[in-house]
């Protein structure tokens, strides 16, 4: 009923009914349980996962602070964690606003704790910084045990509510704090199993960017419990040689820089390699900045600039030359950039941007200042840097030709596309999707089986260019490479958008041998280097042809490997005899059988290609596709067991 029927009496009563009372407060830990997406991003593995940064954050901010030095990790049987380190403790005593011990304020009030103004800590990690009281609150049970001046103290909770008040349990020669907690099922109603690779990994990555700090995990779930540690006292410039393992380097040593003003402190390590993409790696507060921010952007600037200026200080460019672009200085160059500040503002679709406006001065002017004076002090290490400057600006005007080819005004050429593209009807990217087929022959049958209204169809010619190997000028001369960017829409490289896919699926179909995993390995190799934010989207699919067809009466069965060919024979009746046919190639289909096993959306098998760890990406491209051939041959001897199909 409208306000303007009723009278100025009964309008002010309703009025008056909408009061305080009516507002509904969840007290304590409540809303965290009722909304635990707002705090910890989701409940489902990346939620359960981040629980346990939540907890070893507490512990690198001692550490960062000077009063740790060690951290333990352990996934205990049925999925309890239990942290430990040798910091000072949480403190125990009671804390004067809430009038409880401050051990238990820090486990069960929101945004209380040591990181909030009350001079704690100067600088502290924790994305969100929601901290121990979200664990308790979505875990099953929470221990703590604060060793503390020759004592133990003990508090248990349940589901954020204490279960047993602080007590003394033990005299104790240590300090520090232990946290043990099981995820509630009831909130992680997905999985409550802890990925140990995905741990170990990130346990990795905080003993690398806080140098000397010594951290472990330790997996009880197997028969044979797995630990792992890791201690780095060359920090940042010990993970440029860990992510440079399997390339070839310019310069022995990595070079480290750092600095501090303002409060924030500053480190870069840096290195050069014989290749040509740049693998840079920042990070705020121990946070991977995916998306970058201002650190990058002042990083950027300084390398660029002080790298010009050198070069033609030292007369390796004339004066009246252009400049070198910045993606000259930073071609085969990885870079760890980690900075600490102590109010990071995060920003980004992901939170994984750093916005301070400051961080860009500070990092620019002590970089530069650093820099300059090494490449002064390093004359050597410094001709080598511009001499690969200089050959990776003379591939790019060699490319500026080619790419002007695949490229138009706002974007690539979309009305010019390759002659031997077959391409859909539809106009929506969400809808379509591109087979990238290896042959001619098998790109005719796919050309007649598809369905013209959302499937394009693009043949491939053998074995594309390994891009790991390769400048941007061959890149962009390999017309096959030149057809897929032109045909994606999207661009390449550091010019790429998204936003102009053409196809929301980029389906590679290829013979299922072991020319057909080469292939794909080079396609996924370029796709990754050249192309990878549609990795990162999910675009990239793997179709999966079957091996065998096995033909008994009317009845047609597709397998995919020996194994499964033995399973089914074993199954089915031995009259009659039933016949098989062994797929060697795409080509051996006609087009009714290609649509049916391998691109009919209701039958087919597609693998979605996904990117969990860039890092492990990175150097598995190395190995496999790189210069080197000793790591390569070291991985075919450990996993040529686990091949199966292999035609000799």
């Amino acid at each position: 009923m409208a306000e303007d029927k009723l009278t100025p009496k009964e309008i002010e009563e309703l009025r008056e009914e909408y009061n305080a009372s009516q507002i509904q407060v969840l007290e304590g830990l409540e809303a965290v349980r009722k909304r635990p997406g707002m705090y910890i991003g989701s409940t489902g593995p990346e939620g359960l996962h981040h629980l346990v940064w939540e907890i070893v954050d507490n512990s690198i901010d001692e550490a960062m602070a000077g009063h740790a030095e060690n951290i333990d990790i352990v996934i205990k049987k049925d999925n309890i964690i239990e942290v430990s380190d040798d910091g000072r403790g949480i403190p125990i005593d009671i804390q004067e606003k809430t009038g409880r011990p401050a051990v238990e304020t820090v486990f069960t009030i929101l945004h209380a704790g040591g990181k909030f103004g009350g001079g704690g800590y100067k600088v502290s990690g924790g994305l969100h910084g929601v901290g121990s009281s979200v664990v308790n609150a979505l875990s099953k049970f929470l221990e703590v045990d604060v060793h503390k001046n020759g004592r133990i103290h003990s508090m248990s909770f349940e589901r954020g509510d204490v279960v047993k008040e602080l007590h003394e349990t033990g005299d104790t020669d240590k300090s520090g704090t232990v946290v043990r907690f099981k995820a509630d099922a009831e909130i992680f109603q997905e999985t409550t199993t802890y990925d140990f690779n995905k741990l170990a990994t990130r346990v990795r990555e905080l003993a690398f960017l806080n140098r000397g700090l010594a951290i472990s995990i330790e997996d009880q779930r197997p028969e044979e419990p797995v630990r792992l540690a890791y201690q780095y006292d060359g920090g940042i410039k010990s993970y440029v040689e860990y992510l440079n393992q399997s390339k070839t380097v310019l310069y022995d040593d990595p070079i480290f820089l750092e600095g501090e003003q303002d409060g924030i402190a500053v480190e870069v390590a840096l290195q050069h390699t014989d290749g040509y993409h740049t693998n840079i790696m920042s990070f705020a507060n121990n946070i991977h900045t995916y998306e970058g921010g201002m650190h990058e952007s002042g990083f950027k600037t300084a390398l660029t600039r002080i790298i010009n200026d050198y070069a033609k200080r030292n007369k390796y460019l004339k004066e009246s030359e252009d400049n070198l672009s910045g993606e000259d200085a930073r071609e085969g160059l990885t870079i760890v950039l980690s900075i600490k500040h102590p109010d990071p503002q995060f920003e980004g679709q992901t939170k994984t941007k750093l916005g301070n406006s400051e961080v860009r001065t500070i990092t620019d002017r002590l970089f530069s200042e650093h820099f300059n004076r090494f490449l002064v002090e390093n004359p050597q290490v410094g001709k080598k840097i511009i001499d690969k400057a200089l050959l990776a600006a003379k591939a790019r005007l060699a490319a500026k030709r080619a790419r002007e080819v695949t490229r138009k005004k706002n974007g690539l050429e979309i009305s010019n596309l390759p002659g031997k593209l077959a391409d859909c009807s539809s106009k929506d990217p969400e809808k379509s999707e591109i087979f990238i087929v290896e042959g001619d022959s098998a790109g005719g049958s796919a050309k007649q089986g598809r369905s013209r209204l959302f499937q394009a169809i693009l043949p491939i010619r053998g074995k594309i260019l390994n891009v790991e190997k390769a400048s941007i000028d061959r890149i962009l001369a390999n017309e096959e490479i030149r057809s897929l960017f032109t045909a994606m829409g999207t661009g390449f490289g550091e010019e790429f958008e998204i936003d102009k896919a053409r196809y929301h699926k980029l389906i590679i179909m290829t013979d299922a041998d072991v020319d057909g995993a080469h292939i794909r390995t080079l396609l996924l190799t370029l796709f990754y280097r050249y192309m990878r934010p549609v990795v990162e989207a999910g675009y990239v699919y793997v179709a999966m042809p079957p091996l065998y067809q096995i033909k008994q009466g009317k009845k047609e069965v597709y397998v995919d490997s020996e194994r499964e060919l033995e399973e089914h024979l074993k199954s089915i009746p031995t009259s009659p005899k039933p016949s098989i046919q062994r797929y060697k190639g795409l080509g051996e289909m006609d087009a009714e059988q290609l649509w049916e096993t391998t691109m009919n959306p209701e039958n087919r098998r597609l693998l979605q290609v996904t990117v969990e760890d860039a890092i492990e990406a990175d150097l598995v491209f190395d190995m496999l596709m790189g210069e080197k051939v000793e790591p390569r041959r070291e991985f075919i001897e450990e996993n040529a067991q686990y091949v199966e199909n292999i035609d000799v």
